[in-house]
């Protein structure tokens, strides 16, 4: 009789839980329970996020953009600035005002957003989202 070994099963050998064989220690901060409760435009075409905290923070859009988190654009900010040419030239989206074209929520983390040129790649968290920004003077 030939007897079949039992393949250990995948979240034995490794569960998601643990790293390099210790225990992952979650953050107990309430930071992560707060989210946004309210987004809506200003008449001065600011962003103005209402949390579930209380807190209100105003975003202006060049803010926002400037402070985008996607790779691409974090190798653009930490690489050295690049010599300003003679003649600069403007394509048609960079000579109109940057504005928010939407915003999507990434699972119950983040939003997208979108900007009107063209760029939607970046996934802004929560934390960084608190992070920018200025409070609102009630």
């Amino acid at each position: 009789m030939i007897r079949r070994m039992r393949r250990p099963q995948p979240w034995r050998l490794r569960s998601r839980w643990f790293a390099r064989g210790r225990p992952i220690r979650f953050n107990d901060s309430t930071d992560m329970q707060i989210q946004p409760a309210k987004l809506s435009l200003t008449p001065d075409k600011q962003l103005r996020i209402e949390w579930s905290d209380g807190q209100v923070r105003l975003y202006r859009v060049a803010e926002l953009r400037d402070q985008c988190p996607c790779a691409t654009c974090r190798e653009k900010r930490s690489a050295p600035p690049e010599p300003a040419p003679l003649f600069p030239v403007l394509s048609t989206a960079e000579a109109r005002p940057l504005t928010l074209a939407g915003m999507e929520p990434v699972g119950h983390y983040a939003y997208s957003i979108a900007f009107s040129d063209g760029h939607d790649s970046g996934i802004y968290t929560f934390e960084l989202l608190r992070e920018l920004g200025r409070a609102e003077n009630a």
